[in-house]
Parts: structure tokens; C-alpha cells; sequence
């Protein structure tokens, strides 16, 4: 399905049901609205583990504008704010008041630059794997890639984080695919998992280019502005968004919000590692 929101055509899914039969009444589920990671990726990484959160909330899966089966729109509207406000407008156009928002990765990016723009918007925030401003913690990075890849993938990290800071040739974003990407999680993930995705790479070429948004951004300032209850999932072991970068999210939000669940052992997105626990965390968030 596809809805027009501030000029392009946004692509989105849903799980479940919004009003469910219960009793004399019909119920209204909260809707659980999932922002993807990337920049350059799409919604599927969700599914089908989301799935399992259908019967207490309607699931809303979107591909963000430049990404996935969404319209490409231009280079310069591929900005956190534009996708920031794109949250918002896609929930007025389809009549969602208040949803719990989830982002892991650049998604969660997205959504803590949704939740500063439009904090009376959310209902909650769900947080994982992701961080608040760009090109922090770029030595721990470089280390917990060669601590599980040894130092020729510690030597693309450092290339990737430090020395190049936005050189993303296709050479060198082929090698981190296939030398790096599978060390993001303890667990390694289903091949079918990145084969089924849609790729948009000018999208990731962009944001993350020399002087981009990627290694600029800090909406660190702003997080105090944030006005509802929010969770904080990070991995110890994640070598592309270091537990810190979570730490320094939990610390700066206001902190009777806050709730932070640090998950030993576990990379990057957490669910891939721990899918039982974070799953059983989120439900109780979302539910309570």
C-alpha cells in the first residue's frame, strides 16, 4: 500500500488488526509504528519476527522516502528532519493518533529527530541500536570490529570510521558487506535476510559522504525536549552503534521516562541475539 505524504509516495504494510472484538465492545489495539534501519535499506528486516506482536498492537511497517518500495523523492529531502516530519505526515494521513514508535539503527535516528520535532506526537518510543549524534565512540567501533573480525575487518573499520569518514566507493562498500555486516550480530543472521531487502546504495552514498548529515548530526540538545516514556535497548557486543551511544541516549532524556535494558552478548538490533528476552521487553512496554 502506498499513501502520498509531503510530495511522495510512501509504501507501507500492516499487521493485525486496529479494533478487535471484545465482549460488547470493540477493543482499540495501540498501533506500533516500526521505522527501519539503513539509510539505504527497507521495512522487511521486521518480518516476520514482528509478527509475534500482532495481537497486542497493530503493526505498521514503512519504508522511509528514498528507501525500500518508496518513492525516491531528491537528494536534498533526504535529511532527518524531512524524514522526521515524513513520521508524522504519514500518521495524519492515515488517522494515527498517538503511536508507540520503534526504531533500531538509523531508524531509531529517526525517530529520536521525530520525538525532538513533534513531542507531543508519540505515545512511546522504542529505541535499539541506535544513536543520537554522528562519528562518536569511532575507536571503540574500530575495536569491537577487529575484536570479532580479526584485523583485516579492523582495518576496513578503521578505514570506514576514521580515516575515511564517509568514503563509501562501491569496492569498499562490497568488502563491509561481505566482511563486516556479518559481525554485527553474535548470531549469525539468515542470508535470505539481506538477499529479500531492497537496496537503495545512492541513499546510503549520500547520507553518510564526506561532510554529510551522517558524521554531522547531534540531537543530543535536543533530547530533553522528549515527552513520552521511552525504552532503550543496546547490544554490549555491537560493534556498529557501541553501547555507549545508548547510554549517552538514556542519560540525556529526561529520566522518569526512561527505562534502559543493557543485553549482554548480544550485536547490533539485539533481537537477532536475544529474541525472547527483547521480544518479552518490548511487550511489556508496549502493553503496560
Amino acid at each position: 500500500m502506498r499513501v502520498v505524504v509531503n510530495g511522495v509516495r510512501l509504501f507501507f504494510d500492516v499487521e493485525g488488526a486496529s479494533l478487535v472484538p471484545d465482549g460488547p465492545v470493540m477493543r482499540e489495539k495501540p498501533t506500533l509504528l516500526l521505522l527501519h534501519g539503513g539509510p539505504g535499506l527497507d521495512h522487511s528486516i521486521y518480518k516476520p519476527a514482528f509478527s509475534a506482536l500482532a495481537d497486542i498492537a497493530q503493526v505498521v511497517f514503512l519504508d522511509h522516502r528514498g528507501h525500500g518500495r518508496s518513492d525516491l523523492g531528491s537528494p536534498e529531502t533526504w535529511t532527518l528532519a524531512r524524514w522526521a516530519d515524513d513520521v508524522r505526515a504519514f500518521c495524519d494521513a492515515l488517522g494515527i493518533a498517538h503511536p508507540i514508535v520503534y526504531g533500531a539503527s538509523f531508524g531509531g535516528t529517526v525517530a529520536l529527530a521525530y520525538a525532538t520535532r513533534h513531542p507531543t506526537h508519540p505515545a512511546k518510543l522504542i529505541l535499539v541500536s541506535t544513536e543520537a549524534a554522528g562519528d562518536t565512540h569511532l575507536d571503540r567501533r574500530v575495536a569491537l570490529f577487529e575484536r570479532f573480525g580479526g584485523p583485516e575487518v579492523g582495518a576496513l573499520a578503521r578505514r570506514r570510521f576514521i580515516e575515511g569518514r564517509g568514503h563509501t566507493d562501491v569496492a569498499s562498500v562490497e568488502a563491509w558487506l561481505r566482511l563486516a555486516f556479518p559481525l554485527y550480530t553474535r548470531t549469525p543472521r539468515n542470508p535470505d535476510v539481506a538477499r529479500r531487502a531492497v537496496r537503495h546504495p545512492e541513499v546510503t552514498h549520500w547520507f553518510t559522504r564526506p561532510g554529510g548529515e551522517g558524521h554531522t548530526f547531534n540531537l543530543v540538545p535536543d533530547l530533553s525536549r522528549v515527552q513520552c516514556p521511552t525504552l532503550v535497548l543496546g547490544g554490549e557486543d555491537d560493534p556498529m552503534t557501541p553501547i555507549e551511544c545508548q547510554a549517552a541516549i538514556a542519560a540525556a532524556l529526561p529520566a522518569h521516562l526512561v527505562r534502559f535494558e543493557r543485553f549482554a552478548g548480544c550485536g547490533h538490533a539485539v533481537l537477532p541475539d536475544a529474541p525472547e528476552r527483547a521480544l518479552a521487553v518490548i511487550r511489556e512496554f508496549i502493553a503496560r
